[in-house]
């Protein structure tokens, strides 16, 4: 597995793992306010699923997709599952192409900047992995004064354990 590989398969799984965490909240505790990043629960998980979207967009060179929020529920923590796993699917893949292919310093249109910019395509990924980690740490924040329990860390270190289906790391001789 490349690190782009595994930063990509952390970034979904973690974002998952809170959003499941997240399910049996009501909407009034997923939009209640706090002083911190996008003030809410609800608003900070919508915010980075289309964060992921918009840069996949972007990044694979289509047109942004569109997501009507009030028709189809999108918003709700099981569409934003939903719509976590497609993105996180089409970035993975992405990921894994865009490694195999030697193509990390290849350049794609961030024609929503202005002007519009060139950026590199190992960045753009590298983003992803990064920006989802920074709100995260706000998920996590406001799920502690919600009163969530079992919370996860969110490292990487223990989503690979679990990812290779170990229950501790095995002891050095």
């Amino acid at each position: 597995m490349t690190v782009v590989e595994r930063l990509l398969r952390h970034d979904a799984w973690t974002t998952r793992t809170l959003l499941e965490l997240s399910a049996d909240l009501s909407d009034s505790a997923l939009d209640r306010e706090f002083d911190i990043g996008h003030h809410t629960l609800r608003r900070t998980f919508v915010h980075m699923v289309s964060n992921m979207e918009c840069w996949c967009d972007l990044m694979c060179g289509w047109p942004q997709r569109k997501v009507n929020l009030e028709s189809v529920h999108q918003d709700s923590i099981v569409g934003l599952a939903i719509r976590l796993g497609q993105v996180s699917q089409e970035l993975l893949t992405l990921g894994i192409e865009v490694a195999s292919q030697g193509r990390e310093e290849e350049f794609f249109v961030d024609y929503l900047a202005k002007p519009p910019r060139k950026k590199p395509l190992g960045a753009g990924l590298l983003h992803i992995a990064t920006h989802g980690m920074h709100h995260r740490a706000h998920c996590i924040y406001i799920m502690r004064q919600l009163g969530v329990q079992n919370l996860i860390e969110g490292d990487a270190l223990s989503w690979e354990r679990i990812y290779r289906g170990l229950e501790a790391w095995p002891e050095a001789h």
